[in-house]
């Protein structure tokens, strides 16, 4: 096949001395599907960025299609065919699907006016040729998560893009969707376009990529092909070791019931329902995974159970004790809490590493506070980060260094560290693997494995169906609010799971 990126030693340093890309040069070719892995920090979002002009690099060179190019900005690279795709879905609700695609490549009609009915055969043309099966009419904000990224893919092929870059596509997709996804990218592969996408997802890599690049530590370590190596290799290049992918949860008896969820119902400020008669009960000893195509009800749940919003009915009960009407501060002293987003919920990511490890341990913690929380003992506090620090293997140079400094997976050891060592009863985990690289996924899993082996109950809010399978004992489904499933995992499947997602009860039409 015929290369037509070539990218020679490229280099990336962000002040003062973090260098995100050394000396790295990587190919690719027209017509194949090219997947980009590494651990986080690893420096692979880094060189599609570079790519695509979104992070100017500090030395190299890129050749598209024979010839030098230098893009200051996105528009740069798309005028010479090369779009992105971004995670976060970024699209106007309240356009319709062809409206969202030619917007700011409007075609002219009279007197400067849009062309809608140009634009409109347009799109539905692009819509026919790539199969996405898509209505140009209907409006995005009541279209699924999966077909508003063929939207975006859409937009880009619109403006004539032949070299497409996804940023982890199967992030937000149920089981079902994703075959549908590859089977799409494959056609527009076969139809001539070079499609780069990072992930780090293995396994979807393995199945959908003709060629694989691994990066580490901001070095390139190998591009192989797909067909001439396995998962395990990859994982060791990532991380440099071997990485165990299957479950180690091993068989034992629960203990009481730690945390009681009684029918919970939840209606937003508009007056939609968002919870409905939610209950669920988690043992000592026990990790129920809670499934659900995002929006139907689980950010709702854990907002009720920390004290962020309060239910219009029900309860939550952590050791009989009846936390619905008390404030977050009094649950924290029952609740092991490790939020979807650490950057804004989990953390304080402009202060310090030592003050977001001992984030409320000043508040509850005697040894680290004095006068109600008003007076910090630091030498305790010092002493205390530097035990999580060891306990949890956090790579860092000095707890006065800022949070933000941290990559993703060490992030994440501090604040899983914070958390478990309050030795709460009862934890909450809401997607906490989520962003992270193998390497760090698999020392989450251990950890969240080692509080189920210590008595602690646990209630697991994931997006991904795997880890679930890996770590629960029981499943909980929620569809539009309310329990579709309430199932052991010996009982049920990743296909019954994710059609429940999609559907609720398997009588649902």
């Amino acid at each position: 096949m015929e290369e037509i990126i070539r990218m020679e030693h490229i280099v990336k340093v962000y002040p003062p001395s973090v260098v995100a890309l050394d000396d790295v040069s990587v190919s690719f070719r027209q017509g194949e599907i090219h997947a980009v892995v590494g651990e986080n920090g690893a420096g692979k979002s880094t060189l599609m960025k570079v790519l695509y002009g979104l992070v100017a690099r500090d030395d190299g060179e890129i050749f598209v299609r024979g010839q030098p190019a230098q893009f200051h900005e996105p528009g740069e690279a798309i005028a010479q065919g090369i779009g992105m795709v971004h995670q976060e879905i970024v699209l106007i609700p309240e356009y319709t699907v062809w409206e969202n695609i030619i917007l700011g490549a409007e075609p002219a009609g009279l007197f400067g006016t849009i062309d809608a009915d140009r634009a409109r055969r347009q799109v539905a043309e692009e819509i026919a040729e790539f199969q996405f099966n898509l209505d140009p009419d209907a409006q995005v904000g009541e279209i699924s998560v999966a077909a508003r990224q063929k939207v975006e893919i859409l937009k880009l092929l619109y403006r004539n893009v032949s070299i497409l870059i996804l940023d982890e596509p199967t992030a937000v997709l149920t089981p079902q969707e994703i075959p549908q996804l590859f089977s799409e990218l494959k056609k527009m592969r076969d139809n001539g376009k070079t499609i780069l996408f990072v992930s780090h997802r293995l396994d979807e890599v393995m199945e959908l990529s003709d060629r694989i690049t691994v990066m580490r530590k901001g070095k390139k370590v190998d591009t192989v092909e797909a067909n001439r190596t396995t998962k395990q290799d990859l994982a060791r290049m990532m991380v440099g070791r071997e990485v165990i992918f299957s479950s180690r949860r091993s068989q034992h008896l629960y203990g009481e019931v730690v945390c009681q969820i009684e029918n919970l119902s939840y209606r937003d400020p508009e007056g939609r329902q968002r919870l409905k008669d939610v209950s669920i009960n988690v043992r000592a000893g026990e990790i129920v995974g809670v499934a659900g195509v995002e929006g139907n009800g689980q950010y709702e749940l854990v907002n009720s159970v920390v004290g962020l919003i309060q239910p219009q009915q029900g309860k939550v009960l952590v050791k009989g004790i009846d936390l619905t009407h008390l404030p977050i501060l009094q649950r924290r002293e029952l609740i092991s809490f490790v939020p979807q987003d650490r950057g804004k919920m989990g953390a304080s990511v402009n202060a310090s590493i030592l003050e977001n490890a001992i984030m409320l341990h000043h508040r509850l913690n005697p040894a680290l506070s004095a006068w109600k929380g008003l007076l910090l003992n630091f030498a305790n506090a010092r002493r205390f980060t530097t035990d999580l620090e060891k306990k949890f293997s956090v790579n860092m140079a000095s707890s006065d260094d800022p949070f933000r400094s941290l990559s993703g997976g060490n992030q994440q050891k501090v604040i899983l560290g914070r958390e478990l060592l309050l030795n709460n009863p009862f934890v909450l985990l809401d997607q906490p693997t989520r962003g992270l690289d193998v390497g760090s996924i698999e020392y989450v899993h251990e950890q969240v494995l080692a509080m189920r082996e210590a008595g602690r109950a646990i209630l697991l809010i994931s997006a991904d169906l795997e880890e679930l399978f890996m770590l629960s004992d029981r499943i909980v489904v929620l569809y539009r609010g309310e329990i579709a499933a309430d199932l052991p995992v010996e009982s049920t499947s990743v296909e019954d799971i994710g059609m429940r997602m999609l559907e609720g009860y398997p009588e649902a039409s």
